[in-house]
């Protein structure tokens, strides 16, 4: 009832927070590391809304539902630290949190982490799920480069 990550799976949430890469996202991605958390640009774009920044446990717990609370606590504090570095280095209006918790919720991977979105005024985010890409590692550069200087975290 509570999990859904099938039997043997590799998190590939847990491969960036142990320092690997995978398809979609390359060390260069990582913009905040710490012993209990790991935030990242998403390789997943919403086009009014770029470069936001997904923040996972370093340890691997599907859901919200089995998460302990220092850890969802370390999580969150990174959140705010990155929702921070967003309005700063963005420029941007206001930032927005998702987290997700299970299909029916829309949780895609089996690692809970929480999405933070740098939001501008009238960016429709919530509405405009089919003006979603996926990104190259170039065009993520700037972006992780930006947010690494601001939170002073070296390449």
């Amino acid at each position: 009832m509570w999990s859904h990550e099938p039997a043997g799976y590799d998190c590939p949430f847990c491969r960036v927070a142990t320092g690997g890469e995978t398809d979609l996202n390359r060390r260069g991605d990582v913009v905040w590391r710490d012993e209990l958390t790991t935030a990242f640009i998403s390789p997943r774009w919403w086009d009014s809304n770029p470069a936001h920044v997904i923040v996972v446990p370093n340890e691997h717990f599907e859901n919200l539902y089995v998460v302990p609370e220092p850890a969802i606590a370390a999580v969150y504090a990174t959140a705010k630290r990155l929702a921070a570095a967003l309005m700063a280095e963005y420029s941007c209006d206001g930032t927005s949190t998702r987290q997700h918790n299970g299909p029916g919720a829309g949780q895609e991977v089996w690692h809970l982490h929480v999405h933070v979105f740098p939001r501008y005024a009238g960016d429709e985010l919530y509405e405009n799920n089919k003006r979603v890409r996926w990104t190259q590692p170039e065009e993520r550069a700037p972006y992780a480069r930006r947010l690494r200087e601001r939170l002073r975290i070296r390449d």
